[in-house]
């Protein structure tokens, strides 16, 4: 068992007579530009336990008060565990049913990933890979909230490239005789939810199947690719969350030079892998958001910096939505063998150079809205297909961040499994 990096784990679920609907909540890396959805969220919860109390939602990552809600956190994780509010799971592994809110089965297995075998640094060859390059200043932050916790909670989303569908799908099947953990609704749009407790006979064929896709002769033949490192673990959803996870272990094992840390629970993190092959899985872009600037030099900048023109003799394009317009304009000085690379090069320097604001939004009508609202500009990029994913991956390393996102911001992973990461 546990030859590749991703392991069975000992899991804590709410105890079976908890509200799930008000327990479980999204990722709280979604909807940083929309307060009133938290507001809908915490006005759903109201008092009742909830993963809405165990996470800080990123809106408010920057803003005043930050560390008196870290604290407040860290004070409930407590007071659950006090309250002996949790049932656990020992070795575990959680098969996961989500039915998503545009009606298709998403198909995962919740488990811990190993973080010695996950290495987010540019040209990283780790079975564990992220997909986007990782912007180092965001996790400190985070990482303050991992400080002092006893609890983590996943949003973490890990692709496989298995095309056979040889690892989670065979689970639909044994389902119905599967011990069922939970099952419930999920709140604003999200669709809904069940998990179901893997044996260990399921457990051993899960772990063999995976170490026959990481066999370096497979893998050379699938990619056509000699002498490559196994890449059998791709980041989907939750970069930073992971890398916040693989920075956390690693100050831990500096600050203890002379302790094993090997066997610690900070050492691995939850996680739910799922097929890059699943047909729920739609790979669209995640567009850009820029504001408090002057958007006519902005605009000006971005034209002459990328040659900018209605000419279609390009295969790079954006989308430019400022002051009510929307126009399609063509890069013809590409920085990026992606329209996405060439764009986040520019602003990158831009926001450095002009100072102004930039977020990351799911959604081109929400773009458009947003543009509109906060008197900014607004860039809605191509999507990507997902069948290049690994491939890239592998040859050219990290995909500038944030050039994809799987599906829609409702249907994101919600929380629903916690794990302790203290002894």
């Amino acid at each position: 068992m546990n030859n590749t990096a991703f392991h069975n784990a000992d899991i804590l679920l709410p105890k079976k007579s908890t509200d799930t609907y008000k327990w479980s909540v999204i990722a709280c890396d979604q909807y940083t530009s929309e307060p009133e959805y938290w507001d809908s969220v915490y006005e759903t919860v109201g008092d009742a336990p909830s993963t809405l109390n165990l996470i800080l939602p990123e809106l408010f990552l920057e803003q005043d008060g930050v560390s008196e809600r870290i604290s407040t956190i860290h004070s409930a994780m407590d007071d659950y565990m006090s309250q002996e509010l949790f049932d656990e799971y020992k070795d575990a592994m959680i098969y996961v049913e989500r039915i998503q809110g545009n009606g298709i089965l998403r198909q995962g297995i919740v488990g811990a990933i190993d973080l010695e075998k996950y290495d987010f640094s540019k040209g990283s060859t780790s079975e564990v890979r992220a997909t986007e390059a990782t912007v180092i200043e965001r996790i400190p932050p985070r990482i303050k909230v991992r400080q002092g916790a006893p609890l983590e909670l996943p949003h973490i989303m890990i692709l496989i490239d298995d095309p056979d569908c040889t690892v989670i799908e065979p689970l639909a099947e044994k389902a119905a005789s599967m011990e069922k953990l939970y099952d419930t609704e999920l709140m604003q749009g999200g669709g809904s939810i069940k998990g179901y407790l893997a044996d260990s006979t399921e457990q051993e064929r899960i772990d063999n199947a995976l170490t026959a896709l990481s066999d370096p002769a497979v893998f050379a033949e699938k990619y056509n690719m000699a002498d490559t490192p196994v890449l059998l673990y791709a980041m989907g959803d939750g970069n930073h969350s992971l890398a916040t996870a693989k920075e956390f272990y690693e100050q831990l094992k500096k600050a203890n030079p002379d302790q094993d840390l090997s066997g610690h629970p900070a050492r691995f993190a939850l996680a739910e892998i799922v097929n890059l092959h699943s047909d729920a899985l739609k790979f669209e872009a995640i567009h850009r958001l820029v504001y408090d600037v002057d958007c006519d030099d902005l605009m000006a900048s971005l034209t002459e910096a990328l040659g900018l023109s209605e000419d279609k003799e390009s295969d790079q394009y954006v989308i430019c939505c400022c002051g009510g317009t929307e126009k399609k304009m063509w890069i013809h000085n590409k920085t990026s063998n992606l329209s996405v690379g060439s764009l986040q090069n520019f602003l990158d320097g831009y926001i450095k150079e002009n100072n102004g604001k930039i977020d990351y939004i799911h959604g081109a009508d929400t773009v458009k809205q947003l543009a509109e609202k906060h008197n900014g500009a607004g860039f809605i990029l191509p999507d990507m297909d997902k069948s290049q994913l690994f491939p890239t991956v592998i040859k050219d390393g990290a995909l500038p961040r944030k050039t994809f996102s799987m599906g829609h911001a409702e249907d994101k992973r919600f929380y629903m499994e916690a794990r302790r990461i203290t002894k």
